[in-house]
């Protein structure tokens, strides 16, 4: 990394970057770490798990360059906190449950925050973690002072209630743009944000639907990418090989090869 960042030796690309420009790369090189994991190919977790470690290598160079810390200081740091946190693997305190570990963890990352200028129980939660992940997480922190649906049934209403929201308010975009554009109905896209929150409000119960039930939302989503993108890429093929296109299809043959396709016909 020093020589790829040499000033006079170096590459100009690895030269050019700087902890921001670096910081989407390390963010792509996780989740391809967590995609082979999830795809069980685990030939290619070696080589991932080092492109992740290049990240690290690379911001740390950076840091060394600025006179901030270094790989070492990376590790050490590393090393004190998991020990600190593990008391009853490196100490003498006893605990029996993992939950009872989960509590103890986070009482110890309180004091080790020390005073906070404000109190909320939301403090800490990061801004750039996947949307999906951080609604999980602050609904788990509101959930710790019992601000949380009593059963999953509470939270699927919820989710009918934010429906039955969208719909009412397309309904009266609809409306509005009818009136108008002279009969048109579309909805225009500068009319959207009462829109684009509903949807967000929507998104935001399912997360908490998925985490009542113990569900990854992210990882369920993931998989149901996974597999509109195997059935889609099927449809594809069936149409090519007829020497077709989807374009060529209408509305309702879609649906009919897509139900044909999911449900192996």
């Amino acid at each position: 990394m020093a020589r790829l960042r040499d000033p006079q030796r170096g590459c100009p690309w690895d030269l050019e970057q700087n902890f921001e420009s670096v910081a989407p790369y390390t963010i792509e090189e996780a989740y391809e770490v967590a995609d082979v994991i999830e795809r069980g190919a685990l030939h290619e977790l070696k080589g991932e798990l080092g492109d992740l470690l290049f990240q690290v290598v690379f911001h740390a160079r950076m840091a060394e360059e600025a006179g901030l810390f270094d790989f070492n200081d990376v590790v050490e740091a590393i090393v004190s906190k998991m020990t600190r946190r593990h008391p009853h693997v490196f100490g003498d305190v006893v605990v029996n449950s993992v939950a009872e570990q989960s509590e103890a963890w986070e009482k110890l990352k309180r004091e080790e925050q020390g005073p906070v200028q404000t109190s909320s129980i939301l403090d800490g939660i990061t801004r750039n973690l996947p949307a999906l992940s951080r609604a999980e997480k602050l609904q788990r922190r509101a959930a710790r002072v019992g601000f949380d649906w009593p059963s999953v049934n509470g939270v699927i209403a919820r989710v009918r209630e934010e429906i039955a929201e969208l719909q009412e308010v397309m309904t009266c975009m609809e409306a509005l743009n009818s009136r108008a554009q002279g009969g048109a109905g579309a909805i225009e896209t500068d009319n959207g944000d009462a829109i684009t929150e509903e949807v967000g409000d929507l998104l935001f119960s399912c997360a908490n639907l998925a985490r009542h039930l113990n569900i990854d939302s992210e990882q369920a989503l993931r998989k149901s990418s996974e597999k509109f993108e195997r059935c889609f890429r099927t449809m594809e093929l069936k149409v090519q090989s007829d020497g077709g296109s989807l374009a060529d299809y209408t509305e309702a043959e879609l649906d009919g090869l897509w139900e044909a396709v999911k449900s192996g016909r």
